[in-house]
């Protein structure tokens, strides 16, 4: 079944108001449970988490607590890390439809035939792949450690690196590998933030800092105009989401134009509340993630919904990818 043949209307008819926030509050303690928000969610569920950011970020963050349960506000294969990362804890995802369309770009059969295209080959997966995918994968990487990983295998190794073309086409750029081959998977939002676009808006906001999230279509854009002096190249940011909040608190600028999912904007304007934030494209609105909606939170609350389950034995071959990451330093941002 695709997502073309599910119903993906959200869960609606609930007001995020007081009594709202009150009844999440009061059954998240009852069940014990940590909430934990991706920065591309609804403003409301964003503000009610107990943990904000990244979905790497916050699947350590799920590992480390001590709550029995953890509510994932983000799309599935964010919940099935934190599966991965706490197999002994009860996961749940408010609406199990809220699928990826970057995850969903590459299977694990289509990731074995690949890999049987070329032998010994160094399998690197961005982190935001499913768990069938992250248990044929030789090590993970994050937005902000791609490079150093992509740069810790050996040079005479081939590298297939998956799913997105975009960080992979960044990465290849970072290190001049010539034996790289990069998968031809995206994600639908961030592709559709393009370089004309980028290029208008930075030439109507000429002194803006641009934050660009290596996953857009725009980031080769971002550092041709930078490399052409149209755009002066300290103001060209290639960040993944969770660094995009530390460069907030860090920039001098007043105004910032965003290349990422607009949920980020929020984030930013909690963080550097004084810093003029707008989207390069106020339309790159993942429905997925929006699916998360305050009736899917409160019906998951409710009625123990939606639970992620892994296979043991996949989510231990993915869990050595995800560990080999991190043994190779901080991972920083998860996407």
């Amino acid at each position: 079944m695709t997502a073309d043949t599910i119903d993906l209307t959200p869960y609606g008819g609930v007001e995020a108001d007081a009594a709202w926030r009150d009844e999440v509050r009061e059954l998240a303690r009852e069940r014990d449970a940590v909430l934990l928000a991706h920065n591309y969610q609804l403003p409301e569920i964003q503000d009610i988490a107990d943990h904000t950011g990244d979905s790497l970020a916050l699947s350590r963050i799920a590992a480390s607590s001590s709550a029995s349960t953890i509510i994932f506000c983000g799309v599935h294969f964010m919940a099935e890390t934190a599966k991965i990362l706490s197999p002994e804890k009860t996961v749940l995802i408010p609406d199990e439809r809220a699928g990826c369309s970057l995850a969903d770009s590459i299977t694990g059969a289509e990731l074995r035939a690949w890999k049987a295209e070329h032998p010994g080959a160094v399998v690197v997966s961005y982190v935001n792949t499913t768990a069938e995918v992250k248990a044929e994968t030789d090590i993970c990487c994050t937005s902000s450690n791609a490079v150093d990983v992509v740069r810790s295998i050996p040079a005479d190794r081939e590298v297939l690196f998956l799913p997105d073309q975009f960080l992979g086409a960044h990465v290849k750029r970072e290190t001049g590998r010539e034996n790289m081959h990069i998968w031809a998977g995206e994600c639908h939002v961030h592709a559709g933030i393009n370089g004309p676009e980028l290029a208008e808006r930075a030439a109507a906001n000429p002194d803006a800092d641009l934050f660009i999230h290596p996953e857009c279509g725009c980031a080769t854009s971002a550092l041709y105009l930078a490399g052409e002096g149209i755009v002066a190249p300290e103001r060209v940011k290639i960040l993944s989401t969770g660094d995009m909040v530390t460069q907030a608190r860090a920039t001098k600028a007043t105004s910032v134009l965003v290349a990422t999912e607009i949920g980020m904007i929020h984030q930013l304007r909690k963080a550097a509340p004084d810093i003029e934030f707008s989207a390069v494209n106020d339309r790159a609105s993942c429905r997925y993630m929006k699916m998360i909606t305050p009736a899917a939170l409160l019906r998951s609350l409710r009625e123990n919904r939606d639970e992620v389950h892994v296979d043991p034995d996949t989510a231990a071959r993915a869990r050595g990818a995800v560990q080999r990451m991190i043994e190779i330093g901080q991972p920083g941002g998860g996407e």
